[in-house]
């Protein structure tokens, strides 16, 4: 093999599919990335069995051939470039020598032939703008659980309901909701997209403009755009059917601006004890809000905001975490929060804005 290509594109790829090999060092076919010269064009491929990636980028090709090179190696040298626009790559006797306008190393290669095939499903597809797609994952992605133990909400479930496409994600302490109206929602299959694989996902489509096509099977789901090809595996088993335990009635509702509760959030978290409870109680009759937290070791905090209360008086505590993580995605200046009774879930959505809804489960005393 040898070719010609720019560096600067080069970079931005590999980067991400580096991202997408395995840490393994049982299985060293998962540690490469896959180098593809044909046909005008150079395909790079990586894999962690779990999710794939594909990109084919412009280049010069003076002789096809395909070679696998250690991923963080490789990444770690294109990354490091900076002499030239231009990097040639030239395989021989199982090594490729990798020069540019003042540099030249030398890298050991893989065998190829162990690399594994990253599945494309054919089956059922929808089309979408790939700004909706990275908008959905990223409104709910903090909600997934960080732990393996149960897979189906360490996800993003990704359904169909009417004109919408409906991302949710929970660790069983907090959900996060959101809806995105496309026009062919319907054609949507069902999905639990691991969320390790939904990161990856927002950060090789983010900023793209144009369309990406999801392809689903039993398995496995492809996401498909102009140069990139993603496959993720999917999880085999049911989210939580998270309906029933939204409130149906409010008592209390808490109208608030996004940007105070923010920077009492942040007050309150140097002085919160090791469960991060944040205590939280309201007076309809003084429109206040109050938050208090107490450390031991350091002290405690009070902070009152005006507020629009409707209903009753109530207190709560909460993990202020859970509310940080959540004002930080919303772009709105003011929120609601609606309360049934104070042992009950709490409903964060904001102002003018439909699509979202958080529910927040209150901390034991």
């Amino acid at each position: 093999m040898n070719i010609e290509c720019s560096v600067e594109q080069l970079k931005t790829v590999i980067q991400n599919a580096e991202r997408c090999t395995s840490k393994n060092a049982t299985l060293p076919a998962l540690q490469a990335i896959l180098l593809v010269a044909r046909n005008k064009s150079l395909t790079i491929k990586a894999t962690n069995l779990s999710i794939g990636v594909e990109y084919s980028i412009p280049a010069k090709i003076n002789t096809e051939g395909v070679v696998a090179l250690p991923g963080v190696v490789f990444a770690n040298i294109i990354n490091t470039i900076r002499d030239g626009s231009v990097v040639n790559l030239t395989e021989k006797e199982q090594t490729v020598v990798i020069s540019s306008k003042n540099t030249t190393i030398r890298v050991k290669t893989l065998p190829y032939e162990d690399f594994p095939t990253i599945p494309v499903v054919s089956g059922e597809s929808v089309e979408l703008p790939i700004k909706k797609l990275v908008e959905g994952i990223k409104a709910v992605a903090y909600s997934a659980s960080l732990s393996d133990i149960k897979p189906e909400i360490a996800s993003i479930f990704i359904y169909p309901e009417e004109d919408e496409l409906v991302f949710v994600a929970t660790d069983s302490f907090r959900l996060a909701e959101k809806r995105i109206k496309i026009k062919n929602a319907r054609e949507c299959t069902p999905c639990i997209i691991p969320i390790k694989n939904c990161i990856e996902i927002t950060r090789t489509f983010d900023g793209m403009d144009g369309n990406i096509t999801l392809i689903f099977s039993e398995n496995q789901l492809t996401l498909q755009t102009t140069g990139i090809t993603m496959s993720s595996r999917v999880i085999n088993g049911s989210f939580p059917d998270y309906k029933q335990i939204i409130p149906k009635t409010t008592n209390t509702e808490i109208i608030i601006l996004k940007q105070d509760l923010l920077n009492t959030v942040k007050m309150a978290t140097i002085f919160t004890d090791k469960f991060n409870q944040i205590q939280f109680s309201c007076d309809p009759q003084e429109k206040k809000v109050t938050f208090e937290t107490k450390n031991a070791d350091i002290g405690e905090h009070i902070t009152s905001i005006d507020a629009v209360i409707k209903g009753v008086p109530i207190e709560v505590n909460f993990n202020f975490k859970y509310i940080f993580d959540c004002l930080t995605t919303l772009g709105e200046d003011s929120i609601s929060l609606s309360f049934t009774e104070a042992h009950k879930p709490c409903i964060i959505r904001p102002i003018g804005n439909t699509s979202f809804l958080y529910l927040l489960m209150p901390m034991n005393r």
